[in-house]
């Protein structure tokens, strides 16, 4: 679309319409259109047989991106009325048999003045054109014209061909100066070409050398609404345009007629040429900014076009009229946030935004609930345009909701905001043995706590893809016997966070629950490595089962020892049943009979006690059973007694000096030497026997010396 007449609500534009390019030309700012009337003689002065609407003239509108070059079309505004372009005549636009064309009444009528194409300028705004033909071949003249195209005259102004890349024209009332550049073939530099053409104006302008011009459309005066009558330089006259040259010398106002008006926003015009209501077009719809007591304008369908100034005549038939605003009842009443998101950080300021597609804004109240067990209520709608406030001072799902209501009903919409905290710590709560096939109940513990904004993902054993709940507890059934991996991932706002627990699945196991002397609690520091060093120190057992080993945080210090089935029952369940449960009593007469003891440091003795003696596992969800817990899994060769041996570390935790002591008569020959400075305890085990009878035999005969 092309505006570059310098006659106001004139538009040149090409539009397809049933695969067809076409141009069209409106004077009143797109309101009606029409096609262009094509020359009625050619170059040469044959009659051109084009009738519309079958054949008319259209016009290429590219505009050039070299700013020295005129493009397809060209007009200038201190030339009304004048338009240069590019085209064909036919039925639609086509590229090829193009010439150059001219309208001089502001495309009322139109005239052929090349064959080719050429680049156009105008020199002394307007007085006259420079044409040069098209880059892409080279010339040594230009042509001249000081009669609006009708006549041209040739120039030389290059001894050789240039191609000519762009002309400058400056600027200037006093300056008559015209820079041609380009080259005279591809390989050489740049040449600049400039002409001084104040020589082909013989003299300035007088009165006598200018004649008015009336602008129309098809003989139409009044256009945009008004009567406008330009000052031109008669066709042909050689002098120069002055300083204090007026384009315009006159513009009346017209009587408003029905072409001065277009159809209303939400309106269309039809077949009959009156504006009806579009098909999604409510016209009764009154905006929500219009409060009872005020008023509003009506749309009659029609506008006026923009910048047309006609008066009186029409005007006041189609021009909106003013009516008072209606009451209604609340309608279309919307509830976002200010940055339209669903989630907060806790401890945030959230902004809530209330909207109300109908109704008396003045006259409705407010109610905004938001689902912590706070609320406020606005009397007016119009106090919350700046959004309403609110701090949350608990994580979760909130279920917000906004209610509006006047004295002709109410309306009512509900958001649900997720309200989010960074998890900070996660814990893994989960059994450390378990009987295959049957259903185990895993927890995770996070902190902070958060309901229902945290998400679980589950990694069990060997599966590929997680479980995801919403819940932080999770029933599994292990389906075959070994050491399994349990994986928790924890996602809440943008922090995910992990934790791991291995889980010994057995078919059956018997567990015992161990507590020690009081004054081991005054040397518990309660930190992982404490416990860690703790269970290392624990003595493999001299059985063929094998041993489990838990030592809990906190205090008073405990630990929980399992007893489980060798790795090859083949015997039978049965009978491993029972070895497991003479083991048991062996280990539990040691126990009750105070023979497992150790010495932290000279003078302070720390005495192993039984607690509980269970039949199935023990599966405690209090913080005792938590991942800090130690899980060690340790072979075991030999039947016998379980010693515990704690020896020094070599940590260096505080006020920690562990060794093992057991009794003096078999040191020797059951755990060899235990130093009392900074080497390492050296533990043998090549003297004990092999026979479960003999072992047994020898805990007897200690039993007894005990």
């Amino acid at each position: 679309m092309i505006d570059r007449s310098g006659i106001k609500g004139m538009l040149i534009a090409n539009k397809r319409q049933d695969s067809q390019v076409k141009t069209y030309i409106t004077y009143n700012k797109g309101r009606d259109w029409r096609l262009l009337q094509a020359p009625a003689v050619d170059l040469d002065g044959n009659d051109i047989h084009c009738i519309l609407p079958f054949c008319s003239l259209h016009l290429q509108l590219q505009m050039s991106e070299n700013p020295y070059l005129s493009g397809t079309i060209s007009t200038k505004s201190s030339a009304p009325g004048i338009i240069v372009a590019t085209g064909n005549i036919g039925a639609e636009l086509s590229y090829n048999n193009v010439g150059m064309f001219i309208s001089s009444d502001a495309g009322n009528s139109w005239r052929q003045i090349f064959e080719e194409e050429h680049n156009v300028w105008f020199l002394d705004k307007g007085g006259a054109l420079v044409a040069v033909k098209q880059p892409s071949v080279p010339t040594r003249h230009l042509w001249v014209s000081f009669d609006e195209g009708r006549q041209w005259t040739r120039h030389s102004f290059s001894l050789v061909p240039l191609f000519v890349d762009g002309v400058l024209v400056e600027a200037g009332a006093e300056n008559q100066i015209m820079t041609f550049f380009g080259h005279f073939s591809h390989r050489s530099e740049w040449q600049l070409i400039k002409i001084d053409y104040k020589s082909i104006f013989t003299r300035r302008c007088t009165e006598e050398d200018y004649q008015t011009w009336h602008l129309h459309n098809q003989g139409e005066p009044c256009v945009m609404g008004q009567k406008q009558i330009y000052m031109k330089r008669r066709p042909g006259n050689f002098c120069m345009l002055g300083k204090d040259y007026s384009r315009i010398l006159s513009a009346e106002s017209c009587i408003c007629r029905a072409h001065d008006f277009e159809c209303d926003y939400g309106y269309e015009r039809r077949a009959d040429g009156n504006c009806r209501a579009a098909f999604w077009f409510n016209p009764s719809t009154v905006s929500r900014s219009c409060s009872q007591g005020q008023n509003y304008l009506n749309s009659t369908g029609y506008r006026k076009v923009v910048l047309n100034n006609c008066t009186k005549g029409v005007k006041e038939m189609y021009t909106a009229r003013k009516q008072q605003c209606p009451n209604r009842p609340p309608k279309g009443l919307a509830l976002t946030t200010r940055d339209g998101k669903l989630t907060a950080n806790l401890g945030n300021n959230v902004t809530f935004l209330v909207q109300l597609e109908e109704g008396d804004s003045m006259r409705t109240n407010i109610q905004l609930d938001f689902g912590d067990g706070t609320a406020v209520s606005y009397s007016n709608l119009s106090w919350t345009e700046e959004g309403i406030k609110h701090v949350y001072k608990s994580a979760g799902i909130f279920r917000v909701t906004a209610l509006a209501e006047n004295t002709l009903g109410y309306d009512t919409t509900t958001l649900y905001l997720h309200v989010t905290c960074p998890v900070e710590h996660v814990q893994l709560l989960a059994p450390f043995v378990v009987i295959r096939n049957k259903e185990v109940n895993i927890t995770a513990m996070v902190w902070p706590s958060h309901s229902r904004t945290v998400t679980y993902f589950w990694w069990l054993g060997n599966n590929t893809e997680p479980v995801i709940t919403l819940d932080g507890s999770i029933s599994y059934t292990f389906p075959s016997e070994g050491m399994h991996t349990i994986t928790v991932q924890v996602s809440s706002a943008n922090t995910i966070l992990q934790d791991t627990k291995t889980i010994a699945v057995q078919e059956f196991f018997k567990s015992l629950l161990l507590s020690f002397s009081p004054n081991l609690d005054e040397f518990n520091p309660d930190i992982p490595e404490w416990r860690q060093d703790v269970g290392r120190v624990i003595k493999k057992a001299l059985l063929q089962e094998q041993l489990l080993v838990a030592v809990f945080p906190g205090v008073p210090t405990a630990a929980e020892l399992f007893l489980l089935p060798h790795k090859n029952h083949s015997e039978g369940k049965k009978k491993s049943e029972e070895e497991l449960e003479r083991v048991s009593e062996i280990i539990v007469s040691a126990l009750n009979q105070n023979l497992v003891e150790f010495e932290l440091k000279p003078g302070a003795r720390v005495i192993v006690y039984i607690t509980q003696l269970t039949l199935a596992p023990l599966v405690d969800s209090s913080p005792r059973h938590s991942s800090s817990a130690m899980l060690m899994l340790l072979s075991v060769v030999f039947l016998g007694l379980a010693v515990f041996l704690i020896y020094k570390f070599k940590r260096k935790i505080p006020w920690i000096n562990i060794y093992a002591e057991v009794n003096q008569e078999k040191e020797q020959e059951m755990i060899g030497s235990v130093g009392q400075g900074d080497s390492t305890p050296k533990i043998t085990l090549s003297e004990f026997s092999t026979s479960k009878e003999l072992m047994e035999k020898e805990l007897d005969a200690r039993v007894k010396r005990k």
